[in-house]
């Protein structure tokens, strides 16, 4: 039974993750259980060494999306300690919905600027990753285009691609739009970029590059960490292709800075094992963890001084919006009313 079968109700499902959970845990330390969004095969080699370390042995599923709802019907028989997942919107929603606890850890607060962590302790960012402006470049000049709000010039009418105003990265960007210039500037933003799209918004990040090599459109906005995964995309090769046709903008280099977000993590509510998921979480925060665990997608470590990996690198230095994200994140139910008043889907 996969964890997200549809015909098991969230009750069943509370008592499959405890079963799935359960097993020998590791001789001296102890053990974890883990939902984590990213696929088990990306994080593995950490995870192990986790244990290696600290003989602690750490219970891992993979959850693609409901891991709030399953973490509310589990409630407090739920089996889970921690849990790895992506933008500080998800992490917002498990806030609100009281599925983390507060965590108090001078590792963390020393590994992971405050930008970076929920001020109250309830989750920490691991991973960073930028909202960037990508264009072709053969229709698009470099320099044409530098900012977010270019976005809006009536030059793009039928220019742009977007993916969905209802997924987490477009609302967290807008969300960090009204942080830097209020609400109705971003209202203009949400219904300049409307206007100039060329198709509906639809597809994952990578389509909107696709869109691009194939002359649909000529600007989109993508996480940086596509880039890389399509640049080495050995699976699809034809990835490779869409990667070549754009270049990468950083924008609002000049003002506030780029719009980034993390991938972060969370200590469960009712965690068994309060004390080794804590542990887990500051290991993948450490030296050690930092440089594998953003390079694994080609994203960029939190924690300052860590070596960046070289496809990563390879993309130039860029200034991060260093606007708390939990204060963006407090801010996303405000931008997708922004989107709903511009009708933009």
């Amino acid at each position: 039974m996969t964890i997200l079968q549809k015909s098991t109700s969230l009750a069943a499902a509370a008592t499959v993750a405890v079963a799935t959970f359960a097993g020998p845990a590791a001789a001296n330390g102890g053990e974890v259980n883990l939902y984590s969004y990213r696929q088990e095969f990306l994080i593995r080699p950490l995870l192990d060494a986790f244990t290696k370390d600290s003989g602690i042995k750490v219970n891992v599923q993979y959850v693609k999306g409901g891991i709030l709802k399953r973490m509310q019907a589990e409630g407090e028989d739920s089996a889970v300690d921690a849990v790895l997942t992506a933008d500080i919107a998800t992490l917002r929603q498990h806030v609100e919905a009281d599925t983390f606890q507060a965590v108090k850890s001078d590792v963390l607060a020393a590994n992971i600027p405050a930008q970076y962590r929920h001020p109250d302790g309830k989750w920490f960012g691991l991973t960073v990753r930028a909202r960037v402006i990508v264009h072709s470049n053969a229709r698009v000049k470099p320099g044409e285009i530098t900012r977010y709000e270019d976005l809006t010039d009536p030059k793009w009418k039928g220019r742009i691609c977007t993916r969905s105003s209802g997924h987490v990265y477009m609302k967290s960007l807008l969300a960090s739009i009204i942080a830097a210039k209020g609400e109705d500037a971003a209202q203009q933003w949400a219904s300049g970029v409307k206007a100039n799209l060329a198709r509906k918004p639809q597809g994952n990040d990578r389509a909107q590059v696709k869109a691009i090599w194939q002359g649909e459109c000529d600007v989109a906005l993508i996480n940086t960490y596509y880039i890389g995964a399509m640049r080495h995309n050995e699976a699809e090769p034809v990835q490779k292709e869409w990667a070549a046709a754009i270049d990468v903008v950083f924008p609002n280099q000049d003002d506030r800075g780029t719009h980034v977000n993390i991938s972060g993590a969370g200590v469960a509510k009712h965690a068994k094992n309060r004390a080794n998921a804590i542990r887990l979480i500051e290991f993948l925060s450490s030296d050690k963890a930092q440089s594998y665990y953003a390079a694994s997608n080609y994203e960029y470590p939190v924690k300052p001084g860590v070596e960046w990996d070289p496809e990563v690198a390879s993309w130039g230095k860029f200034k991060a919006d260093d606007t708390d994200l939990w204060k963006i994140a407090e801010l996303v139910p405000q931008a997708v009313l922004i989107y709903d008043r511009a009708g933009y889907r």
